[in-house]
């Protein structure tokens, strides 16, 4: 088994959502933080990768699609090394994103620095990327923007599809070559549901994205 289906999203772009409708059209399992943590024998893997010494095939051994963080993180590595993968790419309104993040995966109670001593590692891995500029809104917004302009312009077009949350099933089925199911689109994990699980944090104003 390999990939089939490359993720390069940013976290809280509708990944759970997205995991759960990939799995659903026959592309699973699909990686995604949630496995990191129902696998921690995995974490010595994701460290030894960003010290340039990645093995991949062990990592996603049994996975058919990745989405989300950590998988993000190295999107150029994965979809170099998985040249037959389409590439699935998230997006949402970048403001909305940074407010979602803040709230959920980089509060104050909830992010990287709360994790247990092994996972520290594993985060500093995984977000080299934003330094310690998680919580700057301006710095954030403009890595967010700039992300999706370089998958874009990296990508063949014809392997790529860009996936506004909220687009539903149709654009998704037609890139994959699978038909439309007759349910609605998955949706989990906004950010009440993802404060509640972590067992803290202020609640959400409004339903969102995973």
């Amino acid at each position: 088994m390999t990939l089939q289906v490359v993720g390069t999203g940013l976290g809280r772009t509708g990944t759970m959502s997205m995991k759960l409708a990939l799995e659903q059209l026959g592309f699973g399992p699909c990686h995604h933080m949630v496995e990191v943590f129902q696998h921690m024998d995995s974490v010595p893997l994701w460290v030894a990768a960003a010290e340039g010494n990645p093995d991949w095939d062990a990592v996603f051994g049994g996975y058919q699609s990745v989405v989300d963080y950590p998988g993000a993180a190295f999107w150029r590595e994965l979809t170099t090394h998985y040249p037959n993968a389409k590439v699935l790419h998230t997006i949402r309104d970048p403001d909305q994103w940074f407010e979602s993040t803040q709230a959920t995966i980089f509060s104050p109670t909830m992010g990287p620095e709360n994790m247990p001593p092994q996972m520290q590692a594993f985060f500093g891995a995984v977000l080299r990327e934003l330094g310690d500029e998680r919580n700057d809104r301006a710095f954030m917004v403009d890595y967010f923007e700039r992300h999706t302009a370089e998958v874009v312009r990296t990508i063949a077009k014809e392997r790529l599809l860009v996936y506004r949350t909220g687009d539903g099933w149709a654009p998704l089925c037609e890139f994959l070559g699978v038909p439309v199911p007759n349910t609605p689109f998955p949706k989990v994990n906004d950010r009440a549901e993802f404060q509640a699980r972590a067992g803290g944090g202020r609640p959400a104003a409004e339903p969102e994205p995973a």
